[in-house]
């Protein structure tokens, strides 16, 4: 019965997004799974809590950019630009339009923050939808930038990152350590390996049920490690006949829950990860196959070999798997993420994938501390 209602719920969203594109609206850029508050009581006192039940995220890599480098270039000044509160003045200001002019409207109101023309705070003050942009690109973006430590090459290391203590680390790999502030998420796939992919959000799925695509396809070799974007605690591991052999990995705020899917036949993911093991931001958690569609086990029935990469925003637990789940686009995000690729070697006798440069994340240390 509650497949058929999720499915009846998934039907009534695929009509409203055809309304959508007859109208003319450019794009859907998230989705919730199912509507609700439709006969269960359970729904309907969900429905009556103070969060955020719907996601417009359609912030454009260029924006994403933008708004990055002015977050990097004036850390440790003066005025820091945070470049989350700078997208969600911009999204207010802009009624969320990412294509009209916004980028540019965000780097004149940087440059009258930086020049103390105006302050953040008498800038929005009568914004209506500042709060709300704010914590959505909060719950999206909010584990991306900070401060961390990386090891890199005595030859350096290229990015936009700003470095404020670097230290030889006295390895024989001729390897230091750098703390920067920067951009510390990861594409989801290693560095040097090749992928194709295009934005194929919300197109039809039929396996199972009608529904529509809630996440993005990254296509490439068999075997290819995938990365961690962002640190977190596996929250699941294991098989899925929708998603095969897949990995999902909570964020620390519990704001987001990263689900990597159709992972390699036989060996699927790092022998060393359990639920629970907690993973840094750009270790290699699995290996791109085409398992799934499926409710036998370790079957290869997707026809093309890629990686469902999904990210789930929550704000409220019982979105997690209820029927308020929020899902977004990712396909700007990781073109904004292709900047930060994170390299891998290959250990010959166990056939395993291991970054070659270790980071050290403070929201990790701070979680094993709890």
């Amino acid at each position: 019965m509650k497949k058929l209602k999720k499915g009846i719920y998934i039907e009534i969203i695929l009509f409203l997004t055809a309304l959508l594109v007859i109208k003319g609206v450019e794009g859907i850029k998230s989705i919730t799974v199912a509507v609700s508050g439709v006969g269960n009581e359970t729904d309907e006192e969900n429905q009556d809590k103070d969060f955020i039940k719907w996601v417009d995220f359609n912030v454009t890599n260029e924006a994403l950019r933008v708004a990055y480098e002015w977050d990097v270039s004036t850390y440790g000044e003066k005025v820091h630009i945070n470049w989350i509160d700078l997208l969600a003045y911009t999204a207010a200001k802009m009624g969320g339009d990412w294509k009209k002019g916004a980028t540019k409207e965000m780097d004149q109101f940087a440059k009258k923050l930086v020049e103390k023309e105006v302050t953040l705070e008498e800038a929005v003050k009568d914004m209506k939808y500042f709060s709300y942009y704010k914590e959505v690109y909060e719950a999206v973006l909010g584990g991306m930038v900070g401060t961390y430590k990386i090891q890199v090459s005595n030859e350096g290391e290229s990015g936009g990152e700003k470095n404020t203590v670097s230290e030889n680390s006295g390895t024989q790999q001729k390897k230091k350590w750098e703390e920067k502030y920067g951009l510390k998420a990861f594409l989801p796939i290693a560095k040097n390996f090749p992928y194709s992919d295009y934005d194929d959000f919300g197109s039809a799925r039929s396996y199972g049920y009608k529904r529509p695509h809630l996440g993005h396809d990254m296509m490439g070799q068999i075997g290819t490690p995938i990365i961690a974007v962002e640190s977190g605690y596996v929250e699941a591991l294991g098989w899925n006949q929708y998603g095969g052999w897949r990995i999902g990995i909570r964020s620390f705020d519990k704001k987001r829950y990263y689900y990597y899917a159709h992972l390699r036949q036989n060996f699927p993911y790092c022998k060393s990860l359990k639920e629970g093991s907690v993973v840094t931001a750009g270790d290699v958690i699995g290996y791109m196959g085409h398992t799934g569609y499926s409710k036998t086990e370790n079957v290869n029935n997707i026809e093309t070999v890629h990686l469902h990469f999904g990210m789930e925003i929550i704000f409220d637990e019982s979105q997690k798997d209820g029927d308020n789940e929020i899902w977004i686009s990712c396909y700007e995000l990781t073109k904004f993420l292709y900047q930060n690729r994170s390299e891998t070697v290959k250990d010959q006798e166990t056939k395993e994938w291991y970054r070659v440069n270790e980071m050290v994340d403070p929201v990790v240390e701070e979680y094993k501390k709890k």
